[in-house]
């Protein structure tokens, strides 16, 4: 009888409590709610921003530990990316080359060409898409060949950029943006800069000094030094300007003031393969190589001696990639997955294959996408804030390549493009989110984490507005401070009093 109580008791007790626990429970739950609601009124409150008056913004904020939504506005619409299309870029690369991939720049000849240091025959130097690669790598090549006794070359230097296919340029590019042309040889960004100074008379031609130097670039100079601005204003001449006519024929055109101070322009070339060439035939002879031959585009034999080689790590390039927003690293690595998984050229469009077939594996539907390049400069291109969530999801849960993928976003108030951004908030340092910019479009995607501790993954985008977007990103840094500092129990708290 008294065993039988006490199992009855134990029952009863154990019932009790558990009762007692799922009210508990159902507190805490409407706790929950109650924060979430009050953040959702003041997400509301800074979306009625009259900067998005006449814009569409799509917003979407989840919990990545319970998978809650904690916010979310037009999320399923479809929107430009931007530079956010560097996600899907990044993402691809890192996860299907992995970090350890290298990005290699080799001078190369054939085998029986190489004879008591001299090369007779030519000398072929081989790129396969480092987007970083600058002219102190090239001397670094040139440097290496003089080490191994290598006196002359009796050929020609053949630039081989066939890892990728012909296509120059990304498709739905504005015709009057000058942007880097693509090339499995590319350097410097493929840029010239011009220094312009005044002459030391009035009336002589401007001072032109070119970087880097070389018979790729050829230079025609109209402009002139006047006595002053007030002389070129009522002389109605017009300012400076350095154009591009033809290939790499560059027309200084206009005036400068005697008294100005020198100014820079930066300007891309065409035949980016061979003016890569151009700048190594320099360095050659600066270490002594003696080269009388031609630079020109070129394939390298199957079958070659490997002579220097540059290797090139993949975590930097994305790094650059997605910190500072480069657009030729988006694209060259876009390419560079195409050939290291689809085969040899590298295309535009079996790079976004690729990215599809991806992006499939990861959850996200690419029906409610439209993919045209791989930095986003397109308007082709078109996602919603939905499916960047599921891919930073994914990237999120990915314990290989998490810490990878995270260190190259920029950190609010602290570097990249979110280097100003969020300064003095709660996100400063803990958010970390790639913005994308283009006219009338502008979003800021990524992760941060709450004064509490909770990881959150967002996308925020905001298009079809006229103007500056200062006041767009004023919105979506109020939402990421907001986020950053939110706490489910202050709002619990309060509700309970």
């Amino acid at each position: 009888m008294t065993s039988l109580f006490i199992k009855r008791y134990l029952i009863i007790a154990t019932a009790a409590a558990s009762l007692l626990g799922c009210a508990a429970g159902t507190r805490l739950n409407e706790k929950d709610t109650n924060a979430v609601a009050a953040l959702r009124r003041r997400i509301d409150a800074i979306l009625a921003d009259s900067a998005l008056a006449r814009s569409t913004p799509g917003v979407k904020i989840v919990s990545l530990q319970t998978g809650e939504v904690l916010y979310e506005r037009n999320a399923h619409l479809l929107f430009h990316p931007a530079s956010n299309q560097k996600l899907l870029t990044s993402a691809t690369a890192l996860k299907l080359l992995g970090p350890d991939f290298t990005l290699n720049t080799s001078l190369v000849c054939d085998s029986a060409a190489l004879r008591d240091g001299i090369i007779h025959g030519n000398l072929y130097l081989v790129g396969r898409g480092n987007p970083d690669l600058n002219t102190n790598d090239l001397f670094g090549l040139a440097q290496t060949l003089a080490q191994k006794g290598i006196r002359e070359i009796r050929g020609n230097l053949l630039c081989d950029d066939y890892y990728f296919d012909d296509v120059r340029w990304g498709a739905g590019w504005m015709w009057d943006d000058d942007y880097e042309r693509f090339s499995a040889l590319a350097v410097n960004d493929n840029i010239v800069s011009f220094a312009v100074s005044p002459a030391a008379k009035v009336g002589e031609v401007a001072q032109v000094q070119i970087v880097p130097n070389t018979p790729h670039t050829d230079i025609i100079n109209t402009s002139v030094t006047a006595a002053s601005k007030a002389q070129m204003d009522s002389l109605r001449l017009t300012g400076l300007s350095v154009e591009r006519r033809g290939s790499n024929v560059f027309v200084i055109d206009g005036a400068l003031a005697l008294d100005a101070k020198p100014r820079t322009f930066e300007r891309t070339v065409v035949q980016p393969e061979v003016f890569t060439g151009q700048i190594l035939r320099e360095l050659l002879l600066q270490n002594g190589i003696k080269f009388n031959g031609s630079v020109q585009r070129g394939l390298s034999p199957a079958k070659a001696v490997t002579l220097a080689e540059l290797r090139a790590p993949l975590m930097p390039l994305l790094i650059n990639l997605n910190k500072i927003s480069d657009n030729l690293s988006a694209e060259l690595l876009l390419k560079v997955v195409a050939a290291e998984r689809a085969g040899r050229p590298g295309t535009g469009e079996k790079g976004m294959q690729v990215i599809r077939r991806f992006l499939s594996s990861a959850q996200v539907d690419t029906n409610a996408l439209n993919l045209a390049d791989g930095s986003g400069v397109s308007r082709y291109n078109l996602i919603t804030p939905d499916e960047i969530v599921k891919l930073l999801t994914a990237m999120w849960k990915d314990f290989a390549v998490r810490n990878e993928f995270l260190a190259t976003l920029p950190i609010a108030g602290i570097d990249g493009t979110l280097s100003n951004r969020m300064k003095g908030t709660a996100a400063q340092g803990i958010l970390h989110a790639k913005t994308g910019s283009l006219s009338g479009v502008s979003s800021l995607s990524g992760y941060t984490t709450t004064a509490e501790g909770e990881e959150i993954v967002f996308s925020m985008m905001m298009q079809h507005f006229i103007g500056s977007s200062s006041g767009v990103r004023r919105v979506q840094d109020q939402i990421g401070a907001e986020i950053s500092g939110f706490r489910r129990a202050r709002a619990a708290n309060a509700s309970s009093k």
